[in-house]
């Protein structure tokens, strides 16, 4: 058996939204992780294996690519993996509310069911579950933090410029 196949790998990355852990099972992203990222035991670091996934974060954070091809690898329920793919389908710099993208896939009595499965998004921002927001256009229910939400939808340019939470809550943070 290729051993490569049957480890997982991860990469740390800072970002203007805090550190993100990037987890790869040798050929495909399967986690990215922003909120207190910890390596589990027995995962092995691999940056110039997870080098594509951190060149396209960081081109996405400067404001150079909308659209991410690294190759990633998403294990859920059948149910999830459906949102997830048209999670993936939310162009850049839009936002959809959580009925919208139940009835995409055609129930839309499932905005429950879509938001849960929005919050166990292993890939964030590569698979972008910040574009969906509440119907009345509240930023709710992200597993990363609102203020991270914001940021993202900022830097798309979905929200207008104004204070950012995520700055003001990290200055608050700092002695």
């Amino acid at each position: 058996m290729n051993e490569k196949l049957a480890s997982t790998y991860y990469s740390l990355l800072p970002s203007p939204i805090g550190d993100l852990l990037l987890l790869s099972d040798g050929e495909h992203l399967t986690g990215l992780y922003m909120r207190n990222p910890r390596v589990a035991d027995g995962c092995k670091r691999d940056d110039a294996g997870l080098a594509p996934a951190r060149a396209e974060l960081r081109a996405y954070f400067a404001g150079e690519l909308r659209e991410f091809a690294v190759p990633y690898a998403l294990a859920g329920t059948p149910f999830q993996r459906r949102v997830w793919s048209e999670l993936a389908r939310i162009p850049y710099g839009t936002t959809i509310s959580y009925g919208e993208l139940a009835r995409r896939l055609g129930d839309p009595k499932a905005s429950r069911a879509v938001g849960l499965a929005n919050g166990r998004n292993p890939v964030s921002i590569v698979v972008p579950c910040h574009r969906v927001i509440g119907a009345d256009g509240s930023l709710t229910g992200y597993g990363g933090g609102i203020e991270r939400k914001q940021w993202l939808l900022r830097h798309e340019g979905v929200l207008p410029a104004a204070a950012d939470l995520f700055a003001a809550a990290g200055a608050a943070a700092r002695p």
